[in-house]
């Protein structure tokens, strides 16, 4: 019995020793009550300055987000002034082609109606060379005439004094 006794009495102190060192380490890792209270401080300190920053973060995303949606809608508005603006443009190249093409018809009638009157021309020109030919002609015709003409009268004349030298001499 004291064999066991000693046993249990070795294993208790083991046990002791155990505890006592566990005790130990705990206090090693306990904080004195004032530091704890310091370190609580600060903790609630370190927790409310944590809280506003949240808060002011969050202020600042609700900001950025509503800024975000103005942002946005601005953008929409400018990208429906682009489209009405490009629709526009669209219609007046529309116009504006339509009317190139209506001026293009007419200068392609104008420019046939041109070649008409080049070919017209043309005709005319031969018509007046021509006539100025014929003219020329008959010109050169009138003046020979002319020429006939003149010597005729030179001959009536000299018949008419011939019969007026004849006449009286006849009578006579």
């Amino acid at each position: 019995q004291l064999l066991e006794a000693k046993a249990s009495l070795s294993l208790a102190q083991t046990q002791h020793a155990l505890q006592l060192q566990q005790a130990k380490a705990q206090i090693n890792n306990m904080v004195p009550k004032k530091q704890f209270e310091q370190l609580q401080n600060t903790l609630r300190e370190e927790q409310c300055k944590t809280q506003q920053l949240q808060e002011s973060l969050q202020q600042q995303a609700e900001q950025t987000c509503r800024q975000l949606v103005r942002t946005q809608e601005e953008h929409e508005h400018l990208l429906q002034a682009a489209v009405e603006q490009a629709e526009g443009l669209e219609h007046s190249l529309r116009n504006a082609e339509a009317v190139l093409a209506e001026r293009a018809a007419q200068l392609r009638d104008a420019q046939a109606q041109l070649s008409r009157n080049k070919l017209l021309i043309e005709e005319l020109r031969g018509e007046n060379r021509r006539f100025a030919m014929a003219l020329q002609a008959a010109e050169l015709k009138q003046k020979s005439m002319e020429e006939k003409n003149q010597l005729l009268v030179e001959q009536a004349s000299a018949l008419k004094q011939l019969i007026e030298k004849i006449t009286p001499a006849s009578l006579s």
